[in-house]
């Protein structure tokens, strides 16, 4: 458990700080303290993160959904998510300030306290939890409770640690489709799971390659912050290469598998199937000339890839039954 220090580090961090500030100078408008705070929930990867929430309730509840159900969801699990981010980029401070491209993040760069962005996402965290209790059900509170433990105080200090955290990271980030399927099915105590288990197990294998890709392209600045990603452990790129190539090429299976779970059809291992072999097509390229310019198209081809076979899903399981 990485141990974090909230106080007494202001000469530690002043070289960072004043690093960040000399780089942000040019700048003619400083960020707003909104927009500061909205930073550290990471809402690009909040927005992901919320449409498989909805993807994993709509596909559950089917023809039973609840607007108002899903609303509640949304919500809560979106501050959730905000929470856990915050508290990441919290313990990830002193990191982010050795990397160019995060040191102009509001906690290296000093425009946020420590102890703000600490009592920031422990409020938003706790609010999210119990608001999911208060609406939803408590097999989607401790679905949500599981994802930000995970990810905030497992997986944030594993990546210091192995060079295979991403598999680690992979978790709470296949879960929150878990939130939704859970939400769906109340609270009266009979959960489906081989629904929830097909939707985590794409989450967890897309991640894989699409994270390698991004760790590829930014090795250096992962080696200057003293992460240990594959990459940078990896100078060839070799093992990274496989990696991608067999974590891709397991999606295509799923194709088969997801509908013996109940959920899909002879349409979704088709579409599953055609976007599973782009998706690999690239990561294949990428064994073949491993450089920056192939990981961004299997980082462009994942971010293709993961609505694509959410959109067919969705079609076969609420259109075409």
């Amino acid at each position: 458990m990485m141990k974090v220090t909230l106080t007494g580090e202001t000469d530690t961090l002043k070289p960072l700080t004043s690093a960040a500030s000399a780089v942000s100078a040019p700048r003619v408008h400083s960020p707003s303290r909104f927009s500061d705070y909205l930073e550290l929930t990471k809402p690009r990867i909040a927005v992901m993160a919320l449409f498989t929430v909805g993807a994993g309730y709509l596909l559950a509840a089917g023809g039973a959904a609840e607007w108002r159900v899903l609303l509640h969801t949304l919500l809560g699990a979106g501050l959730v998510a905000a929470g856990g981010s915050a508290l990441n980029q919290l313990f990830e401070r002193r990191i982010d300030a050795r990397m160019r491209r995060t040191l102009k993040r509001p906690l290296p760069a000093g425009r946020i306290s420590p102890e703000e962005a600490a009592a920031f996402g422990a409020g938003l965290a706790g609010a999210g939890l119990a608001y999911l209790a208060a609406t939803v059900s408590l097999p989607a509170t401790i679905a949500a409770a599981a994802t930000f433990i995970a990810y905030a105080f497992v997986y944030t200090p594993m990546k210091t640690k192995t060079a295979w955290n991403t598999a680690v990271g992979a978790v709470p980030g296949a879960l929150p489709p878990v939130i939704g399927w859970f939400a769906a099915q109340g609270g009266n105590g009979e959960l489906a799971w081989e629904g929830a288990l097909a939707l985590f197990a794409i989450l967890f294998l897309w991640q894989i390659p699409h994270f390698l890709a991004i760790a590829w392209m930014y090795r250096a600045d992962y080696s200057a912050g003293g992460l240990k990603m594959l990459p940078g452990c990896d100078p060839s790129g070799k093992c990274t290469a496989f990696v991608m190539v067999l974590t891709a090429a397991s999606l295509i299976p799923l194709g088969f598998l997801v509908p013996l779970a109940g959920l899909g059809s002879w349409f979704f291992t088709v579409g599953a199937i055609v976007f599973g072999a782009m998706f690999l097509r690239r990561a294949v390229e990428f064994a073949r000339d491993r450089t920056d310019r192939k990981a961004r198209r299997v980082l462009h081809s994942s971010l293709f890839y993961l609505p694509g076979v959410f959109a067919v899903l969705m079609i076969d399981v609420l259109l075409l039954k």
